[in-house]
């Protein structure tokens, strides 16, 4: 755009052909959910204040795709997936969408996601949703694209949009990112503000960008952190959040301690591509302690349940709250309500049942949850991954995501057997970063950094010195199966 090859408004349109052509027809990914109809006049006036003169920063003029738990007080709709918030639009932007405004980005429109960010059933299909149906995989259309945010994870990976926003609770960024072969960063809770998305849980709730580059990813969380009053979590940042785009060094492995964490997270074929990610790291000048151990790593499960459950009920209800007398969807109760109305639409393929189960918790007060919350911080955090931080003065761990991507099974549910280290940081509230590191038959791995809180520029440093160094990512071809031909 700087150099005149390319306008805000035809950089939109391309984007806006390639999404008619691959989503809802040819590979027919079913990643974006809604296109924004404004996104070609808010593109001509950012390409006007361009050729004014006035710039707003690295973002102006890029077309982004934002995950449809997001709002957005525009034309669009925000479901999180679901038919029943289809008559009950945002009043205003969630403050990451307001931050993307201001930033200059062209937001193009929403991505489709697991239902509820995969919080409904305990036998959902990742990547389904009762409004956008089921997204794909784009190197293997039968396969799942993993959750929630997958169809920010597709249409990224599909070069529908430059960068785009997820969401995650546990593993909701990373995931979908590793299995479609993108940078995913999963921040501190508490970099970036959650008020207007709906949420799952406020403990371990954030935004992330997922892209497919780590200069992109790390242009995004430029844009995305800050402080925000409506979400008291944000004042807990050390300083003003820096540029990231500052951490991309090229020899930023040199010197830097690395655990490996083994074992709990498991796949041969992660383990076989993180291996071959390790010897990198080594090769560029880090040092690698292998193995490390985390204490507690499965005392803590159950209890996380508890506390998603209780926090799910009262967080949701709030949300609702907020919509305003022209949503007739007040409480989760009457999303039960909803759904058992439309069965033939919503409980197509699986049930309600985390839905259940959360509107019999009672309030945050409760004996049950409080000790819940503290259990899980106590067990993460400083009986947790602290103690392994500390022990072996590490700047990262690594670990795989997960595995490759599991065929979708509507029937099943996710049967995926695919592994992945998303609770550590999850549940503590810290940050990491995935980045992709090979490809088995074809599918996407990917390779976690996870640091302490706060050194979201240390795992930038480390994931693009590996990243610059390995050159991995390869674009997809949106073949129907895996390529069983090649490992």
């Amino acid at each position: 755009m700087k150099s005149g090859k390319y306008t805000s408004q035809r950089l939109t349109q391309l984007y806006l052909a390639r999404i008619q052509a691959l989503d809802k027809t040819g590979a027919n990914l079913h990643a974006v959910i809604e296109t924004n109809p404004d996104a070609l006049a808010i593109a001509a006036q950012l390409d006007a204040e361009r050729k004014a003169g006035k710039l707003r920063g690295a973002l102006h003029g890029i077309p982004i795709l934002i995950k449809d738990n997001i709002a957005t007080g525009d034309k669009m709709l925000t479901t999180a997936g679901s038919l029943a918030l289809a008559t009950s639009p945002a009043l205003r932007d969630a403050f990451v969408a307001k931050k993307l405004r201001d930033a200059g980005a062209v937001i193009l429109g929403k991505t489709n996601l697991s239902e509820w960010a995969n919080f409904r059933s305990t036998h959902s299909v990742s990547g389904w949703s009762g409004r956008g149906g089921q997204c794909r995989n784009p190197y293997a259309t039968d396969r799942n694209p993993c959750g929630s945010s997958s169809g920010t994870g597709v249409a990224i990976s599909a070069n529908f949009a430059t960068v785009g926003v997820g969401t995650e609770t546990d593993g909701s960024v990373v995931c979908p990112s590793g299995a479609n072969s993108l940078v995913g960063i999963k921040p501190t809770v508490g970099l970036v503000s959650r008020a207007g998305i709906i949420p799952i849980a406020h403990s371990q709730d954030t935004a992330g960008p997922m892209c497919r580059t780590v200069t992109d990813a790390a242009i995004l969380l430029s844009a995305l952190a800050g402080t925000d009053p409506a979400d008291p979590e944000t004042a807990r940042q050390p300083a003003s959040p820096p540029d990231y785009t500052t951490a991309l060094d090229r020899n930023g492995l040199k010197g830097a301690r690395i655990g490996v964490a083994r074992g709990a997270f498991g796949n041969p074929e992660g383990d076989r591509l993180n291996n071959a990610a390790i010897e990198v790291l080594k090769a560029q000048g880090a040092t690698i302690v292998d193995p490390v151990e985390i204490p507690h790593l499965k005392d803590y499960g159950d209890q996380e349940y508890t506390v998603l459950l209780y926090e799910f009920k009262n967080d949701l209800n709030a949300y609702l709250a907020g919509l305003g007398a022209a949503s007739p969807m007040k409480t989760l109760a009457d999303l039960i309500a909803y759904n058992d109305a439309h069965k033939d639409s919503e409980l197509t393929y699986f049930g309600q049942e985390i839905f259940t189960q959360a509107q019999d918790k009672g309030p945050l007060t409760d004996d049950a949850y409080v000790e819940a919350l503290a259990h899980c911080r106590r067990m993460s955090r400083t009986e947790g991954v602290d103690v392994t931080f500390a022990k072996d003065k590490l700047d990262a761990i690594v670990a795989p995501t997960g595995g490759p991507a599991w065929l979708i099974d509507l029937v099943n549910g996710d049967c995926s057997g695919a592994g992945g280290n998303s609770s550590i940081a999850a549940v503590a509230g810290y940050p990491t970063i995935t980045v992709p590191v090979g490809y088995s038959y074809g599918l996407p791995v990917g390779m976690s950094f996870i640091g302490k809180p706060w050194t979201e520029a240390t795992l930038i440093k480390l994931a693009y010195a590996y990243e610059q160094a390995a050159k991995t990512r390869k674009a997809p071809q949106f073949l129907a199966t895996a390529n069983l031909a090649v490992k």
